[in-house]
């Protein structure tokens, strides 16, 4: 079997506490085996002795130590210390008590957020109070406990929610409440994950388009385009066609150049019967003109 030393899932926050009220530290601790807890204030290990009416208690990984009235004299450093056989951890907080008191204010209320199915999704509040506000998340009302889907975690004055990847059934309206002795706050907003479809937004109506009907839109216009640019390219193709048959047809009824004969033998004499009879045709021989006899007379 393996193991694993102990780590602080969510550490230790510090508290401030109206004197008389109760003033409760908690961390969530993982570790295989599972570690064994120690409670210390100021470097001194706590007992039933050393702060009498304290509540310890260690559960499914969640260590708590609430003092139920608390007075100037618990104000100092707390330590949780968690220990296996593969090693240990630590976290110290501060507890202040104070006769001040301050009704929860959210310095940084929740923002509505839209996100893509398997996103992970942060919810951030900050908010102050005296003394120290318990703050719960909530979903439709129902209260969100921290889990591996869904986890709080608390820094200082800001406590988050996290969703390690939230799905369309996530949903809703999301709400936390600070609450102290002092009084109440609200902070609410929703949250939308987007699945498989998309909506759209119309001027009267919303059309839901499915993503498999986008991508064959997609398809379509591509083999539209494909389409269009064959049909061009066919048309010019065509047109090329008829105009080398234009120019067969031209050259069809065009006469052919006269070629003069090429002479059939290289004999002198061909050769001068052709420049006799070339000379023959090119100047005409001249008429001449014979004059008739004089008759004799007769006697």
């Amino acid at each position: 079997m393996s193991t694993q030393a102990p780590t602080f899932i969510q550490p230790l926050q510090s508290v401030v506490a109206l004197e008389g009220s109760a003033a409760t530290f908690e961390a969530l601790i993982s570790g295989v085996p599972v570690p064994e807890v120690s409670w210390f204030r100021d470097g001194q290990v706590l007992s039933a002795a050393t702060l009498p009416g304290a509540q310890i208690s260690f559960s499914d990984g969640r260590a708590v130590l609430m003092i139920p009235a608390v007075t100037a004299a618990h104000s100092g450093r707390f330590s949780v210390r968690a220990t296996n056989g593969a090693g240990q951890a630590t976290s110290t907080a501060e507890l202040l008590v104070t006769v001040e008191t301050a009704p929860p204010n959210f310095i940084q209320r929740l923002q509505s957020m839209t996100v893509r199915q398997g996103s992970r999704v942060r919810l951030d509040v900050r908010v102050t109070g005296i003394p120290t506000p318990v703050v719960k998340f909530y979903r439709e009302g129902a209260e969100i406990q921290s889990s591996a889907d869904f986890q709080i975690v608390q820094e200082g004055d800001r406590y988050s929610l996290l969703i390690a990847e939230a799905f369309p059934e996530d949903s809703g309206t999301y709400s936390v409440n600070a609450t102290n002795s002092s009084g109440r706050a609200t902070s609410t907003a929703e949250l939308l994950v987007q699945g498989e479809e998309e909506a759209i937004p119309a001027k009267k109506s919303k059309t839901v388009i499915s993503t498999a009907q986008i991508s064959q839109t997609r398809q379509t216009r591509v083999e539209k385009r494909a389409e269009a640019r064959y049909q061009a390219t066919a048309t010019t193709m065509m047109e090329v066609h008829v105009d080398e048959g234009a120019i067969a047809q031209q050259l069809l009824h065009k006469a052919p150049p006269s070629v003069p004969p090429k002479p059939t033998s290289k004999s002198p004499t061909s050769s001068l019967v052709s420049k006799v009879a070339g000379a023959r045709q090119q100047s005409p021989s001249p008429v001449r003109h014979v004059k008739a006899p004089t008759p004799t007379p007769v006697r």
